[in-house]
């Protein structure tokens, strides 16, 4: 593992620890509280993050050897998100912590299983789209999807 993969994996982890920590302060009544980015309950939200650690460095690990995500759209993602938030409308506050720590660990177990040269390979994530490295998608989407959604988070639960 090369130290540009090691500092994305140490970042990732931080972001993932205060994620963490975010998500444990929540009360009940913010739990509820409907978010004005997502429109989703701030529980679901953060389900919605928690559930996404996973399917994201599998990405990444797609990318990293230099292969695309095949007949993926920006449609297809919305919709797979507006499912899954009807899915996990009842989703409670222990379950999410515990599949955001499991899929945090597997997502920083596949980072720092990528070379830095890796991290310059990439491909095409969604169909007519421009192209990305795994860099990109580490810092986009690994790292930055948590950002973007408990951003929106502290927002709703401050208001």
């Amino acid at each position: 593992m090369g130290a540009k993969v090691e500092g994305f994996a140490k970042q990732y982890e931080s972001k993932v620890q205060e994620t963490t920590a975010a998500i444990e302060k929540l009360s009940d009544a913010d739990w509820k509280k409907v978010t004005a980015a997502e429109k989703w309950p701030v529980g679901v939200t953060a389900h919605h993050v928690a559930s996404a650690h996973e399917p994201i460095a599998n990405i990444v690990k797609t990318l990293a050897a230099g292969q695309s995500v095949p007949r993926f759209t920006m449609q297809m993602l919305d919709e797979m998100n507006a499912k899954h938030a009807v899915e996990h409308a009842g989703c409670t506050k222990a379950e999410t912590i515990a599949l955001h720590k499991q899929g945090a660990a597997t997502a920083a177990a596949v980072l720092r299983g990528l070379s830095d040269e890796q991290l310059a390979k990439g491909g095409t994530v969604f169909t007519g789209a421009p192209p990305m490295t795994a860099e990109e998608m580490v810092t986009r989407a690994l790292i930055g999807h948590m950002d973007d959604h408990f951003g929106s988070i502290r927002k709703t639960i401050s208001a």
